[in-house]
Formats: C-alpha cells, structure tokens, sequence
C-alpha cells in the first residue's frame, strides 16, 4: 500500500502521491555552537512535503535557549519545547508528544544533513514499510587525533561490524543511527526508555524488532558525526558506552553476543596477564611471567592492525590510531564490567497524542498479529542474531 493519490488534473492526467507531512525533532542542551546551523540544515530540505521541526531544550549553561527561541521566531515551522531533566531520552519523548506529524524524523543538534536527507529517509520508509529507517554513521576529523577517531569508529579494528558504522547493503538491521520513524510502530512500543540515559537509540531498535517490526538500514543515509578530540573524553565515551550496553544486556538478555562480550573479556585477560607477570617476577613462581604474553600480543595485534586500516591517514593520525584503537576497547570493556548499579525498568508514559493523519505502508514490514511472534517467542526463535 501506498499514501492515497492526489486527484487527476483537469486534463486527465495523474499527479504523483502526496508525501506525507513530517516532524523533524531533536533533543539538546548546551548546544549554542551546532544548534543554529543544524536546524537550519533541516529547513532547507528538498522535502516537497510539509515539514515542521521540534526543539526539546533542556537546562543549559550557555545561549542554547535563547537561539532555539531565535529559529522559531523567524520561522513558524520550528518550534520550541522544554526538557527539564535534559537527558536524552525524556527530551525525545517530549518533542514526539509534541510533534505534529505521523513520520519523525531525528537529528542531533550537532548532526549535519545533506539537503536530500529528508527526502531519501522518507522514500525508504514508504518503500519498505520498517518502523525505523537508519543510515550510516560519518566520522568526520580534523585534528589528527580525531582523524584517527574517525577511521577506528568506521572500522571492524576499533568498533566491530555494525552497518551503521562500517556500511553495507541496504536491508533489516539490529539497529540504525539516528532513525526516522513511524508514529504508530513508536508508539506501540512506547517510545524511548527514559532510564536509558545511553544505548537508548539500540534498545528501543530492539524492542521494535521483537514487537515484529523491521528496522531498515539505508547507506544512502549518512549523518556527518563530530569525534571527541582528546583521549580523556574518547575513554569517558566509551566507558559510559559500555556501562549502558551491559544495562541493555541485563534488561534484555537474549542480546547478548560475542561482540559485545570480546571487551571485557579482553580487559580481564590483559589486566589479569599482567598481574600474574609481576607477581612471578617478584615472588615467584617465575613461570608466572609467561603470563605477560596476553598483553604483549593484544598490543602487538592492535598496532598491526591499526597500521593495515590506518595506512591511508595522514602520518600524525596514523601514530594516534593504536592508542585510539587501545583506548577505545579497555575503556568500553571497563565500563561495561562496572556496570551502571542500578535496575532498569519500564517508565511510564504519556497516553499517546490523537488524530494524526495516517500514513498507509507496505504490508510485508507490518506483518499481521497472527504473523507476529507470542509474547516470549521472538526472544528465542525470531530474531536475528546480533551483530
């Protein structure tokens, strides 16, 4: 199926289908240096379809406010909601509600979108009838250390085989970045997870999935993304990355994988190695020592591997990558070994918003309820298998 038709023109002829009309939303806080240009990014979409934009702003220490204020005063399609705890997902949630649209569309408030964007999510929901259609990830870098943050964060070395980081065809994927969405799919499964302060994008791709809906990767869809630029706040990223995706794992159990466990599995043998080195070395048994080969040769594959991805980068990044690569593994192993302490449950919801034109997809991404899965089963049986 397909959104209804416009009329036949007076002389017979047909126009093409009506695109339907679409919220693009966003949550941000302390985003006075990106906010301005991403959303106007957004307005000036090739979208022929009506388009609104909806600013969830949270508590900031600097002009976010005042410049999210600015855009919806010189232009009526934006418009300005508060997020009073400012985390994430309670912002996104927000802006939802408050959207006026059946298709969202989510940006960052520092993502940066090409003028098609819009236009080429839109034709891949409509296609494919996914709840979620997602494309890739783009590090992009400017100082040399970021350079290198780029390449390990778009290689299988630094981050594993996830499309939306490395790429690939089009088809059904485990998760996407960012996403545009179906209202109905979403609200089906109530939104985001407000307790997922992080991996709340991959936990609700999940929950869709197992709800028997279809979450759609697209390459054509890519999303520039800015890395951080020291390594203090790269570890800070991907510990906290870490510690949320164990609390996915925990809450979801059957998503557990050999991806996700191959970190801290290698910072135990890494730490581990190295303390039963030093004990040989300094009260024996000696023999002890020969545990120091666990390290040695996780540094050895690391600098190997980083010059095989990294050999097109510019010499000071190429030196950078190994220590961006190590970085990235010990400090997501570490933190998805801690652990974030505490129980994750549902949150509650707001009733969902009432009388939004519907949007008519394709049937085969929305399979009837008695092609779904009894509650349970998809857990074991449906679901592919993660990345």
């Amino acid at each position: 199926m397909s959104p209804s038709p416009r009329p036949s023109d007076a002389d017979g002829s047909r126009s093409l289908p009506a695109l339907p009309p679409v919220t693009v939303f966003l949550t941000v806080r302390d985003e006075e240096r990106h906010l301005a240009a991403a959303v106007e990014q957004v307005l000036a979409q090739d979208y022929a379809g009506e388009l609104e934009v909806v600013v969830a702003v949270g508590p900031s220490r600097d002009r976010t406010r005042e410049i999210a204020d600015g855009l919806a005063a010189r232009d009526a399609r934006v418009q300005v909601v508060d997020n009073p705890t400012g985390r994430t997902p309670a912002g996104l949630n927000i802006a939802i509600r408050a959207a006026r649209h059946d298709v969202l569309v989510r940006v960052d408030g520092h993502s940066e979108i090409d003028e098609s964007y819009v236009s080429t999510a839109v034709e891949a929901l409509l296609a494919t009838g996914a709840a979620n259609v997602g494309g890739l990830m783009l590090p992009v870098g400017t100082t040399p250390f970021e350079e290198a943050v780029a390449r390990a964060m778009s290689s299988r070395v630094g981050i594993g085989a996830a499309t939306f980081h490395t790429g690939g065809a089009a088809g059904p994927a485990p998760t996407v970045y960012l996403g545009v969405f179906r209202r109905d799919a979403l609200e089906r499964v109530d939104g985001y997870d407000e307790h997922f302060v992080r991996a709340q994008d991959w936990e609700l791709n999940h929950r869709l999935r197992e709800a028997g809906e279809v979450v759609w990767f697209d390459p054509r869809l890519a999303v520039t993304y800015r890395p951080r630029g020291d390594v203090r706040a790269l570890a800070r990223q991907f510990f906290r990355s870490g510690q949320w995706r164990r609390q996915v794992m925990r809450h979801h159990p059957e998503t557990a994988g050999l991806r996700y466990l191959t970190p801290p599995a290698a910072v135990v043998g890494i730490v581990g190695g190295a303390a039963l080195a030093v004990v040989g070395a300094t009260a024996g048994p000696t023999w002890l020592v020969a545990a120091a080969a666990v390290p040695a040769a996780y540094v050895v594959g690391v600098v190997a591997a980083s010059a095989v991805v990294g050999r097109d980068l510019r010499p000071a990044a190429r030196l950078r990558l190994p220590v961006v690569v190590a970085t990235m593994h010990v400090a997501w192993g570490s933190g998805f070994l801690r652990g974030v302490g505490r129980k994750v449950g549902r949150s509650v919801r707001e009733e969902p918003r009432q009388g939004h034109a519907a949007v008519l997809y394709p049937d085969p991404a929305t399979p009837s309820p008695d092609a779904r899965p009894a509650p349970g089963e998809g857990r074991h049986h449906r679901l592919p298998a993660e990345d």
